[in-house]
């Protein structure tokens, strides 16, 4: 029998396949690619957006205003973690500890370093001022730097009270050192759970812009184009969605879901969708 044949054959076929294998790696970086400012942006919002919610429970168990919060799932602390409040200066200062090496928190978070807050009146009170700062803080190894302001500014005419928001932080990652400086102009407006005691009914609606850029180079505008749903009964953005537009790229659309409890969200840029984890 004549080899010839059988062996231009086999040479076909693992060139069709060192081609497809090609394109199928080529087709995972473009999707790594496409999505990547939109997983920066997804990172830069809940971490400086839990800020608040940690000053919120640390002020909330100092004041003996709640014993517990376990069981709930933005319950961002642990064990280690040491919160003490200064009355006797003005701003007043909440400085929350959550000691000098990595502390599991009941959200399954890792915390080390300090939060620092100040505000000069009550949290429901208009024109009240509430700044929070770092020291050495790090979420799962990721370093958190800057300095997020909120200003109450009252009910709106809609009933609900509501806050601006102004951000000026940087992330550097732990995973390949890359340093993000985020800048965001948001408003924060509470919807529903201000009638009750209870942090875990409490529901906000996000709102605004901002923009980032990295160490590496790369860089993007936001803007909210659908208001951000926050339901502090779940760990994560339930919908809302936002334009991304990187420098010199297509804007892509990050979109959080339909309102479902999950830690998926997805990219569409150009026509194709992809599908990311929350972090």
């Amino acid at each position: 029998m004549n080899t010839l044949p059988r062996m231009i054959l086999i040479a076909a076929i693992i060139a069709v396949s060192m081609i497809t294998g090609c394109n199928k790696s080529s087709e995972k970086i473009d999707s790594n690619k496409e999505t990547t400012d939109a997983k920066t942006d997804a990172l830069a919002e809940s971490v400086f957006d839990e800020v608040q919610e940690i000053a919120d429970q640390a002020y909330d168990l100092k004041m003996g205003i709640f014993k517990s919060f376990e069981g709930d799932y933005n319950d961002h602390f642990g064990d280690c973690v040491a919160v003490t409040l200064d009355t006797t200066v003005m701003p007043r200062v909440l400085t929350i500890d959550f000691g000098d090496v990595n502390c599991l928190c009941r959200d399954g978070k890792y915390r080390r370093g300090q939060i620092i807050v100040t505000f000069n009146g009550r949290y429901f009170q208009t024109g009240t001022v509430i700044t929070h700062a770092f020291n050495n803080f790090y979420v799962n190894d990721n370093r958190i730097e800057g300095l997020k302001t909120m200003t109450n500014n009252g009910i709106n005419d809609a009933g609900y009270m509501w806050f601006s928001i102004l951000v000026n932080g940087q992330i550097t990652l732990i995973e390949n050192g890359n340093v993000i400086s985020y800048s965001a102009d948001k408003t924060r407006t509470w919807i529903e759970g201000i009638e009750t005691p209870r942090r875990r009914d409490d529901v906000y609606l996000i709102e605004g812009s901002g923009s980032a850029s990295n160490s590496n180079g790369g860089g993007f505008t936001k803007l909210i184009t659908n208001p951000l749903r926050r339901e502090l009964s779940c760990r994560w953005i339930v919908s809302g969605s936002v334009e991304i537009t990187p420098n010199n790229r297509p804007m892509r659309l990050l979109d959080y879901g339909d309102g479902n409890c999950d830690s998926l969200a997805t990219v569409t840029v150009n026509g194709e969708t992809y599908t990311i984890v929350l972090r």
